[in-house]
């Protein structure tokens, strides 16, 4: 399998799972590079990160190296790459984090839902956007308020390929302190980036400049900083 070097981390991704922008992200060093940057501009020690959408590990294997393995919970719905984030982690000597496969859905979840496969790993979602590449398979429906109840995360990261417009809806708990979310307004347009700013408003964040860069978004609890 092609191995790549992100800031330091060795990511090794099936070649199945590639296509010519995330191979050009990854040899390039570029891959999420403002979401760590995001990340670690906040993350300290005794943290608890929730990565939702952790893709081929690499935010995880991150977050970890600063609060410790034990302390990260991953999930991704693409059958294909939660081994892979496993064996990523490992790779970088940062096992065991706790690995998920499935989708997060606002409320309790419980049966499937279609995740609709591009020839991408990094581009599955949740939201039929009609430029699927692969048949659309069915996967975990993952209740927030459960993974939350998993994780006791004070971090959030959050890369849904625009199911983040509807999923935050419900209160966060209070120990939440701060969310990095990848905004994708080509699937939802300006309705959406409002919808993602007034739920994260009603559950008492406000954005936070530092650390947020163009689609990459930090949103802080107010008073928390």
């Amino acid at each position: 399998m092609p191995v790549f070097d992100v800031g330091g981390v060795s990511l090794e991704v099936p070649e199945a799972e590639l296509d010519a922008g995330v191979r050009e992200a990854l040899a390039s060093g570029r891959y999420e590079h403002a979401e760590a940057n995001a990340l670690l501009v906040h993350l300290a020690a005794g943290d608890r990160v929730l990565d939702l959408g952790a893709g081929c590990g690499f935010l995880t294997v991150v977050a970890a190296a600063v609060v410790g393995p034990d302390a990260v919970v991953a999930v991704e719905p693409n059958p294909a790459m939660p081994a892979v984030i496993a064996a990523n982690v490992a790779r970088n000597g940062l096992s065991p984090v706790t690995v998920i496969h499935g989708a997060a859905v606002p409320g309790t979840g419980g049966g499937t839902v279609f995740l609709h496969l591009r020839s991408g790993f990094w581009a599955a979602s949740t939201l039929d956007t009609g430029h699927g590449r692969k048949a659309p398979v069915d996967v975990p429906a993952l209740g927030l308020q459960g993974l939350f109840e998993i994780a006791r995360p004070t971090v959030l990261m959050a890369d849904l390929e625009g199911a983040e417009a509807t999923l935050f809806d419900e209160p966060l708990p209070q120990d939440v302190r701060l969310a990095v979310v990848e905004l994708h307004p080509a699937q939802y347009g300006q309705a959406g980036i409002a919808a993602v700013f007034g739920a994260f408003a009603r559950s008492g964040f406000t954005y936070c400049p530092r650390g947020s860069r163009g689609r990459t978004v930090v949103f802080e609890r107010a008073g928390a900083g």
